[in-house]
């Protein structure tokens, strides 16, 4: 995952400052490494194919000769009774099984792999969801006009959200964040996280810039500051 350093947390605070010369509008940048292991995910990609894997050995024979150790050598000297050889079947169907599931939850937690089998909707929503959190958290819904903007990006999942107060959002569209979205987006798939959120800042500011332009004696409400998670 990218590291934010000192220097590039002083060039989103003057970006930040830059364009709310120009806005009475807070914006506000948090970046999450990861809003969620998706260990659940993990689990049930791993639970399926253990479910349902193994069934493609049952047309080709499968029996507790397939695995050493589990009666194949005793059973060459001896009549085992229909019982016991249920047993030994089911006992070396739940081994597979076991393997199965081990292997397939192992080879979940490679990044590369997990990130290919979440899906899309689930990461969004999650996404969100923090989003929300750090909007709240950061007191973006207190600001005297209601116009705190947040932008916030989460790295390992891939994802961007752009989160407008209500008194923008009673006046603006959701679409017109679309290009901050798409800036920060592009950025970070080249590993570029601080130069997409300079871009992303700076569209949002021309968008509350157009919609509310500085008021007399405005304050600076919300820090100026980009928070990592």
């Amino acid at each position: 995952v990218m590291q934010i350093t000192d220097n590039d947390r002083t060039r989103i605070a003057e970006a930040i400052a830059a364009a709310e010369r120009q806005t009475s509008g807070e914006i506000f940048c948090v970046v999450a490494r990861q809003v969620s292991s998706y260990r659940d995910v993990s689990l049930g990609w791993a639970a399926a194919a253990a479910l349902l894997l193994p069934l493609a050995l049952i047309p080709l024979g499968f029996g507790a000769q397939w695995l050493p150790g589990l009666g194949g050598d005793w059973q060459a000297a001896h009549v085992a009774t229909r019982d016991v050889e249920i047993g030994q079947t089911l006992a070396a169907y739940a081994v597979v099984q076991a393997v199965v599931f081990l292997g397939v939850f192992l080879l979940t937690l490679i990044p590369a792999v997990r990130h290919l089998l979440i899906p899309a909707a689930l990461k969004r929503t999650r996404v969100r969801r923090v989003a929300m959190q750090q909007f709240l958290a950061h007191g973006l819904h207190l600001t005297e006009a209601r116009t705190g903007v947040l932008i916030f990006a989460a790295l390992a999942d891939h994802q961007v959200e752009v989160i407008a107060d209500e008194g923008i959002h009673s006046c603006v569209s959701p679409e017109v964040w679309a290009d901050a979205v798409a800036a920060l987006t592009a950025a970070l798939r080249h590993g570029r996280p601080v130069e997409g959120l300079e871009q992303a800042i700076a569209l949002c500011g021309q968008v509350l810039a157009e919609q509310f332009p500085p008021r007399p004696a405005d304050i600076n409400e919300v820090p100026d500051r980009l928070v990592v998670i």
